[in-house]
């Protein structure tokens, strides 16, 4: 990790939030017995508690088998919370880009915060995001333009990663992170290309070019096709993995169907216990009440 790496991702992890949030995360890190955890999405841009705060807990220990993270959702102190859990060396090789997942690191290429963590895990978590910043720089080389502003790879790079996550997102949600991004991401890719050893040529305007030899543009994509490739199945398990794993997901469930339709579902412990077999009657009670 180079000097003006190191400084983006610290200053990344260092940003501002509110106390309330950092006391969640702290609970989130007593309860999960976690070493860290980050804390991104949009309200840490915006700074507002409203809707749903998105963590990210690490925890100590190996790297998991089988599928990651754990999902759940939880309510405290009047916040809620949409929570993943996954180990932090699970993380790390994620991020670094030694297994199939393209999630990591194209989430945290994207500023998040340090809301809590032990003072030995700090410099992993910068390690690792730092790892985020080189892979993402990587696939951007290869993906993206011959010659453009650092924002011409990070569209290429978005446009693509979405299409192999099968992430529902609204189209041109590239722009949408470049207009509030841009500035870190700006910085960022340059600093990555010189961790990762790739070679570039600045121009005074702005634009970038990278010098990828062929076997090497070639290589990168043999790596990204097959990522391509798994990524859709891999998080359509996913989504069937959390439609029965989801902690709290019952409660998750029925704040976003009073919040989108002001019908206020009970939380029974039948529903509690098996929120996929409740489904289909939660849905006649919401039309019902709706008509």
């Amino acid at each position: 990790m180079t000097d003006d790496l190191a400084a983006l991702v610290a200053a990344s992890l260092d940003r501002p939030m509110v106390d309330r949030v950092r006391a969640f995360a702290a609970e989130l890190a007593r309860s999960a017995d976690a070493v860290a955890v980050l804390f991104y999405g949009s309200n840490l841009r915006t700074g507002s508690l409203e809707g749903v705060l998105d963590f990210y807990v690490l925890t100590d220990g190996p790297r998991e088998r089988g599928l990651w993270p754990r999902v759940g959702y939880r309510e405290w102190n009047g916040l809620r919370a949409k929570i993943a859990t996954m180990t932090l060396a699970t993380f790390a090789a994620a991020a670094a880009d030694r297994t199939i997942d393209t999630t990591i690191w194209t989430r945290f290429v994207q500023p998040a915060a340090l809301a809590w963590a032990t003072d030995d895990a700090r410099p992993r978590v910068e390690r690792a995001i730092a790892a985020a910043a080189v892979t993402a720089g990587r696939y951007a080389a290869a993906l993206g333009p011959a010659t453009a502003p650092a924002g011409g790879y990070w569209r290429a790079l978005f446009r693509a990663t979405y299409a192999a996550e099968l992430r529902v997102e609204a189209k041109g949600r590239e722009e949408q992170i470049m207009s509030v991004h841009g500035a870190h991401l700006t910085a960022l890719l340059p600093a990555a290309w010189a961790a990762g050893g790739l070679r570039f040529d600045a121009g005074a305007d702005g634009t970038l070019a990278v010098r990828l030899g062929d076997g090497d543009r070639a290589a990168i994509l043999r790596r990204w096709r097959r990522r391509q490739r798994l990524g859709r199945p891999l998080n359509i398990v996913r989504l069937v993995r959390a439609a029965f794993t989801f902690d709290g997901a019952a409660r998750y469930a029925a704040w976003k169907i009073e919040r989108h339709t002001g019908v206020v579902v009970p939380i029974t412990p039948f529903r509690e216990r098996h929120p996929v077999l409740a489904a289909p009657g939660v849905l006649w009670r919401v039309w019902r009440a709706r008509s």
